[in-house]
Order: C-alpha cells, then structure tokens, then sequence
C-alpha cells in the first residue's frame, strides 16, 4: 500500500509517498481501509521534528474515516463496518495518511450517517481534543468562556460543544471570522480580547498563552491545546493542557451530535494521498477554514 511518511525533517518536500507493506490486525484490533483522513498542525510538526524521532520512518495523519476490512481477535466489530477513529501517534512508523491502518477496536466509532467520508474525516482529533479539554475546565451550564482561535479546527468545535452545555462563549478570533465565529454558538466575539478577569475560563486554541491567562477571573481556570504548553499558575487560576487520547465511546458521543446538527464538519479541500507535499504546503499557508482531506 502507499503511506506518507517522514524519514528526514524539513518542509513540505520532507514528506515522501512510500510502498510498504499492509498491516496485519492483532489481538483487539482492525484494520480500516481508509476513505478520507485530515491533514492537521500536528502532522506539520511531526514532518519538522518538534516531537523528535531522527533517524526513524515516521507517519502522518491521525483521523481515520473508511471502512474496516479485517478483524483481531476479540476485536469488537465487524467487516464492512463504515467507521471512523483516532489513529496513530508521533512516533509509529505509520499513520493515517496511507490506504489502510490499524487501530485499537476501543478507538472506533460508527461513522456519522449524515455526512460523507470527506467530511466525517475531520471529525475524531479535532472534537476529541475540544471535548477533552472542556472536561478538564469543569464548567457548570451557565459558566462563561473564552476560546481563542475560535475560528480553527479545536476552537470551532470548543465553541460548539460549550455552546451545547449551556456555557456562555466569547470567541476570540480575526475580525474577518466573527460571522462564522457567532455562527458556530458564539455568545460574543473579540478580535483583540476581553477585560482582565471577566470569564470563569479560557480553552487557548491559539496558544496565546500568558496573555490569555489575564482574562481569567481569580480561581478559575485555563486549558492550552498544545500538550505541556499552558502558562504558569497565577490568582488561584487552575492552569493544565490537554493530550488527545482515544477514546471510542466518546468518539460515538461526539458522532451523535454530528448526526444531531450539534457539530458542523467543516472541508476546505481535498487532495489525493499523493498531493499531501502540496496538502501540507497549503496548510503552512494558514488561513484554511475547514480541513484539508487527503483521499486515497
């Protein structure tokens, strides 16, 4: 089958189509052949080696959408099943962005029925990580919060998924994204930020860090979305970041709500397997609203 990997650090150009064998399904696992998988900043991180790993074959692309097509033993679901998942890490030799890859059983959800495999492809790092990081804020309904980068991938699902628990949600974004902003759930918008203090806690999408801590009211809390990244503690403010586990069960949480119209799966474009150097080009670009799509 065809993988992107990386062997050497670097641009675009570090990312190579590679020939490599299929990989065989062990005990609680499945192989799923891969109909759409997003390209996010955590593969144009691994690609320049910011989680290390020099010398080794690394893969990209950690969202699955397809279809499983061989089964472990004790694996718990069947073949034809469409699904989608959380794939991969930093360090394995493989990812998702190949023709099929082999998950945990308990990293699988069914896939949404109301939406394509492009789509449906967008969904499990990103919701994951959001709906991760809000469990970690511990806000009741009625809370108020502030997500930076509300416009992104992690932001526009926090904004969503908050709005539905009944928490009050100012979006920080560009000016130019304040309709799509307040369109996502968003209670109010800021293009620059808020008073210092005025919100229970802030989901920091955009790694402003320290500033972002400010707005915290004394005692309250704030998550990063970058693992180990969050500021120092300060006024009691309860400061943690999140890494992205899988998770199938909660993945078939946030499938439901895709299903519901509680989420909005947003594609910006796709691209074959074999475009990802110019996948991974666009992104660097940034100002991508939506997911880039590889589609082997």
């Amino acid at each position: 089958m065809r993988a992107a990997v990386v062997t050497t650090f670097g641009g675009p150009e570090a990312v190579e189509i590679v020939d490599v064998a299929v990989p065989e399904p062990g005990a609680g696992q499945v192989r799923i052949k891969v109909a759409a998988s997003a390209v996010n900043p955590v593969d144009l991180a691994v690609r320049a080696g910011l989680f290390g790993g020099a010398g080794r074959t690394l893969g990209l692309g950690w969202d699955v959408a397809g279809t499983v097509d061989a089964v472990g033993v004790a694996a718990a679901w069947q073949v034809g099943d469409e699904v989608v998942a959380l794939a991969g890490g930093v360090a394995d030799p493989l990812g998702a962005h190949a023709e099929y890859v082999v998950v945990a059983t308990d990293a699988v959800a069914k896939a949404p029925a109301t939406v394509d495999a492009v789509h449906a492809g967008t969904l499990p790092l990103n919701a994951l990580t959001a709906v991760q990081a809000l469990d970690l804020l511990e806000l009741e309904p009625g809370g108020s919060l502030l997500v930076t980068g509300a416009a992104g991938a992690v932001g526009g699902f926090a904004v969503q998924l908050a709005a539905h628990r009944g928490i009050a949600v100012t979006g920080q974004a560009r000016a130019a994204d304040e309709e799509l902003v307040r369109s996502l759930g968003a209670a109010d918008f800021t293009a620059e930020g808020v008073a210092p203090g005025s919100v229970d806690a802030v989901l920091d999408a955009a790694m402003l860090g320290e500033p972002a801590l400010e707005w915290v009211r004394d005692g309250g809390a704030f998550v990063s979305a970058r693992p180990g990244q969050q500021p120092a503690p300060v006024r009691g403010v309860r400061t943690t970041s999140v890494a992205v586990s899988a998770d199938g069960a909660r993945l078939a949480e946030l499938v439901r709500l895709v299903d519901e119209g509680v989420l909005s799966l947003r594609v910006a474009e796709t691209f074959g397997l074999e475009e990802a150097v110019k996948a991974h080009v666009r992104l660097a670009e940034g100002g991508v609203r939506g997911r880039l799509v590889l589609v082997p």
